[in-house]
C-alpha cells in the first residue's frame, strides 16, 4: 500500500500553469484513491470552460508525478465537470499530444505555453523576493550587487530559485538576483522599471489565483478551497 500522503506530496508538485500555484493548495484534486500501486485522482476547475490547454498540462503533469512514486504501477486522472473532459481524459490516458487529441483544433504544442507561464512564474518569485529583501532593511540601489549567495533562507527565496532552476538560468552563487526571464542582467535605474512590470504580473497573477477559488468554492459549495481536504 503506498501513503496517501505520498500521493498528495506528489500532486503538490503540480502547479496551475497561470496561477503558479500547486493543484493541492488550490482545491483541485476532488478525490484520490489508491489500490495495490493502481491510482485514480478525480481533478476539478472552477468552471466548466476552463482552457482546454491550461487543462491538458494539469491533468499530464498530475499523472506524470503520480507515476514517479515508487509503487505506482498505473495511474488514471479523472478531470471532472469539463467540456472537453472526454478528449482530455482519453487522449492523457492513451499518452496522446495535446494536438493529436484536438486534431484539427489545436495547431501547437504546449510546450511554449509552458514556457510563457514559467517566465511569468519567475519574475513574480522574484519580485516577491526583492520586497522581503527591501523590507527587511535592504536599500533600492543594493538590489543591483544582489547575489545568489547573498540571499536569505526564507521561502520566497527558495521559491524564487526553483523557479529561476526551471528556466535553466545561472545558479552560481555569484550569479545576479535581479534578472530578466532570459537572464540578462538588470542594473541601476532599470531595476525599478522591471520590478514594477514584474508587480503588475503578480497583481494579475494574486487577482486569477483569488477569483479561481471563489469560483471554485461557488461551484462546489467548497466553504474555505484552501482548507478543503481530500
Amino acid at each position: 500500500m503506498i501513503e496517501r500522503a505520498a500521493l498528495l506530496a506528489a500532486l503538490s508538485k503540480v502547479r496551475d500553469p497561470e496561477l503558479d500555484e500547486p493543484l493541492t493548495d488550490l482545491g483541485f484534486v476532488s478525490a484520490l484513491e489508491e489500490d495495490e500501486g493502481r491510482v485514480t485522482a478525480r481533478l476539478r476547475l472552477p468552471t466548466y470552460f476552463c482552457a482546454p490547454n491550461f487543462a491538458y498540462l494539469m491533468v499530464t503533469d498530475a499523472k506524470k508525478a503520480l507515476l514517479s512514486i515508487p509503487g505506482v504501477t498505473e495511474v488514471n486522472i479523472v478531470l471532472e465537470d469539463h467540456f472537453a473532459s472526454d478528449e482530455i481524459n482519453s487522449g492523457v490516458g492513451a499518452n496522446e499530444s495535446f494536438r493529436a487529441t484536438f486534431e484539427g483544433l489545436a495547431n501547437d504544442e504546449l510546450g511554449e505555453l509552458r514556457a510563457l507561464f514559467n517566465r511569468k512564474a519567475f519574475l513574480v518569485r522574484q519580485e516577491k523576493l526583492c520586497r522581503e529583501v527591501l523590507g527587511a532593511g535592504g536599500h533600492p540601489e543594493d538590489l543591483s550587487s544582489l547575489r545568489l549567495a547573498d540571499l536569505p533562507s526564507s521561502p520566497a527565496a527558495e521559491r524564487y530559485l526553483e523557479r529561476r532552476a526551471e528556466l535553466g538560468l545561472h545558479m552560481s552563487p555569484g550569479a545576479p538576483v535581479v534578472v530578466t526571464a532570459n537572464g540578462t542582467r538588470v542594473a541601476g535605474t532599470r531595476i525599478e522599471e522591471h520590478l514594477r512590470f514584474a508587480r503588475t504580473i503578480r497583481i494579475s497573477v494574486e487577482g486569477n489565483a483569488g477569483l479561481c477559488r471563489g469560483l471554485l468554492a461557488t461551484r462546489y459549495g467548497i466553504p474555505d478551497p484552501e482548507g478543503v481536504t481530500i
